[in-house]
């Protein structure tokens, strides 16, 4: 269902359903929010990884399993049925303590995309499309948009929200939405390494004090999200991180 690894405070989470295209059924679900949740709560945890075994990142949710689940007019037979726990994924991913990388190659789709959407970075390589195909089926996506629409602003993001179309790699690049491209899969592995090694190397406090103040900034006004900067400012200097700076400025000078 999934593989997940922890070594030098990077938690990497595998999609393992190739078979499926890697798409997402209930015990996946379960198991992705218990990962997710392991490594947020994980005080020596720096950065989570997510990806998808093979060719592709996630299909999004298996339509199969939940049909198998229908009763003969097509209504679920319990429709909440894994409800709770699929928006669970997303909502730890957003206010979570430990940012988050997804690592995209082929089809990052409907909840793929969403996946994909609510980490913090996204890698992909060019053979990576995404797309909220649920509309294709004829429902909305629903987790999906509200993040697109603070991703990529009102126009844009309720184009591809409504359209469902496939999206080239490219294209998100452009948007913004994408933080490296890289050229095969070889260049993904290589960008990834460095990408993921970077962001563990900071300071993982300096890392969730920025995280919190940015999404906070997208909900608030900002003189409020001001005020929240000062009173951090006011927490670090208090526990004396401006002066350890210094000292270490005065080291190297």
């Amino acid at each position: 269902m999934i593989r997940t690894e922890a070594r030098d405070g990077v938690h990497r989470i595998a999609i393992d359903r190739p078979e499926r295209r890697n798409a997402i059924d209930t015990a996946t679900t379960d198991l992705l929010v218990e990962a997710i949740g392991r490594a947020q709560a994980d005080p020596e945890a720096r950065v989570l990884v997510i990806k998808g075994v093979g060719d592709t990142f996630c299909a999004g949710r298996d339509l199969r399993a939940q049909a198998e689940r229908a009763d003969e007019t097509g209504v679920e037979r319990d429709p909440w049925a894994g409800q709770q726990a699929w928006a669970e994924i997303f909502q730890r991913l957003q206010r979570g303590p430990v940012p988050s990388v997804a690592v995209v190659r082929g089809h990052a789709v409907a909840g793929g995309f969403t996946l994909a959407m609510a980490c913090d970075y996204v890698l992909a390589d060019r053979t990576a499309v995404f797309g909220a195909f649920e509309m294709r089926n004829g429902f909305a996506a629903t987790i999906c948009t509200p993040l697109l629409s603070r991703l990529v602003g009102p126009r844009l993001g309720l184009e591809f929200a409504t359209f469902g179309e496939a999206i080239p790699a490219e294209r998100l690049l452009a948007c913004g939405l994408i933080n490296r491209l890289a050229e095969d899969a070889a260049d993904l592995a290589r960008i990834e390494v460095e990408f993921v090694g970077r962001l563990a190397a900071l300071d993982r406090g300096a890392v969730r004090m920025t995280r919190e103040i940015f999404r906070a900034a997208e909900t608030m006004p900002i003189a409020e999200a001001l005020t929240m900067g000062k009173h951090m400012n006011n927490l670090i200097a208090a526990t004396g991180g401006f002066a350890q700076a210094g000292r270490k400025l005065g080291k190297k000078n």
